[in-house]
C-alpha cells in the first residue's frame, strides 16, 4: 500500500543513468511514495529519458540549473504533509520513509529527520553521520527522538513540508554548499527541531561526475554569506579574517571571496543576526567543528555540510 504522508523530491542534474538507477529502487520501496523528479536543466536528455522510462512519473524540468533550490519547485508540487528528499546517487531504505513519517507525525515541532547515510557498496558511515550522533546542540523541549541537529543532509532527510515553506526554503542565491545550514537556522530561529535519528537509513553510491574546484568555491563563498547573513558582527569579522588569510595562498578560496564581494549588497539587506540561543548552540558548534581552509574549506558547524548533497 502506498505511504499517504510522504511524497519523495528527487533532484538530478545531467547524470542520467544514475537518476534512473535511483528512481528504480525508490519505485521498488514498498511504501510506493508518490515521486516528484526535479530535473535542474540537464543537458544529457534526462527528462526524455525519463518520460519514456517511467511515463507515470511527474519529471519537473526547470529551464535553468538552480542548484539545491530545485529541490523548493518539487516541494510545492507535492501535496503530502512530509518530503523525503534524495539526490540522484542517494535513496532510501525499505521503511525508512514510513519510519521518518511516523517520527513527524508523533512530534508536532520536529521539522526535519535526518537519516543515516550509507556509503557506497560496502556501506561505511557517512563520517558526517558520526559527527550528528555526538552533536552538541542542546536538545529544545523533551522527549524528541536521536541527537538534536542545527543542520541537516539534504540528500538524507524528511522535512515537514508546511515547516520548509514559510521559512522559504533552500536560498536559490546559494545554489549549493552550505544551503542546508542557512535553512536549519532559519528553521531553529523560528522554533522548529531538527533530528538526526541512525533508525532512518539511506544509501549513497556518490557520482564520480562532481566539480570539486567549482565546489570549494561556494562553500567558501557561502560561508562568508552564511556569516554576514546571520551572525553577530564579532564573529562574522573572525569568519572573514580566518577566510581571507587562507585566500593569500589559495586561489579558488580567493575566487570565492571574490564572489561574495560581488553579492554584498544582497547580503546586508538580508541581514538578520539569529536570536540568543540559536548563536548559542552555533557557538557549540563552532567549538566542535573549527573552520578549516585547504584541501576542502569547512563552514564552523560543519556537520550540517553533506558528502551526499544535492546533485548539480
Amino acid at each position: 500500500m502506498s505511504e499517504p504522508r510522504v511524497g519523495v523530491v528527487i533532484l538530478t542534474h545531467d547524470r542520467r543513468e544514475q537518476v534512473i538507477a535511483t528512481l528504480t529502487r525508490m519505485l521498488a520501496l514498498p511504501e510506493r511514495p508518490p515521486i516528484v523528479v526535479v530535473d535542474n536543466a540537464s543537458t544529457d536528455g534526462t527528462a526524455s529519458a525519463l518520460a519514456r522510462r517511467f511515463p507515470g512519473i511527474e519529471v519537473l524540468r526547470l529551464d535553468e540549473n538552480r542548484g539545491a533550490a530545485g529541490r523548493n519547485a518539487g516541494i510545492r508540487r507535492l501535496a503530502t504533509p512530509y518530503v523525503a528528499l534524495c539526490d540522484d546517487d542517494t535513496w532510501w531504505a525499505a521503511g525508512a520513509v514510513t519510519r521518518a513519517a511516523d517520527l513527524l507525525d508523533a512530534h508536532p515541532r520536529l521539522a526535519v529527520v535526518s537519516g543515516r547515510v550509507l556509503v557506497g557498496a560496502d556501506e561505511r558511515e557517512d563520517p558526517t553521520c558520526v559527527a550528528m550522533a555526538t552533536s552538541p546542540v542542546p536538545a529544545s523541549g523533551p522527549g524528541l527522538p536521536g541527537s538534536p541537529l542545527l543542520g541537516f543532509l539534504a540528500g538524507a532527510s524528511a522535512i515537514r513540508r508546511s515547516a520548509f515553506l514559510d521559512v522559504g526554503g533552500f536560498e536559490p542565491r546559494f545554489f549549493i554548499g552550505g544551503e542546508e545550514k542557512l535553512l536549519a537556522v532559519d528553521l531553529a530561529t523560528a522554533g522548529w527541531a531538527m533530528a538526526y535519528v541512525p533508525e532512518v537509513t539511506v544509501h549513497h553510491h556518490p557520482s564520480p561526475s562532481r566539480d570539486g574546484s567549482g565546489r570549494r568555491r561556494l562553500l567558501v563563498r557561502n560561508a562568508l554569506w552564511f556569516a554576514w547573513l546571520r551572525r553577530p558582527t564579532a564573529i562574522a569579522l573572525r569568519e572573514t579574517a580566518t577566510i581571507a588569510d587562507a585566500a593569500r595562498s589559495d586561489g579558488i578560496v580567493a575566487a570565492g571571496c571574490a564572489e561574495a564581494l560581488a553579492g554584498i549588497e544582497w547580503v546586508l539587506r538580508a541581514r538578520r543576526v539569529v536570536p540568543a540561543p540559536v548563536e548559542a548552540a552555533l557557538r557549540l558548534l563552532d567549538d566542535r567543528f573549527p573552520t578549516v581552509i585547504g584541501a576542502m574549506p569547512i563552514m564552523r558547524g560543519s556537520a550540517s555540510l553533506a558528502t551526499c548533497s544535492s546533485s548539480r
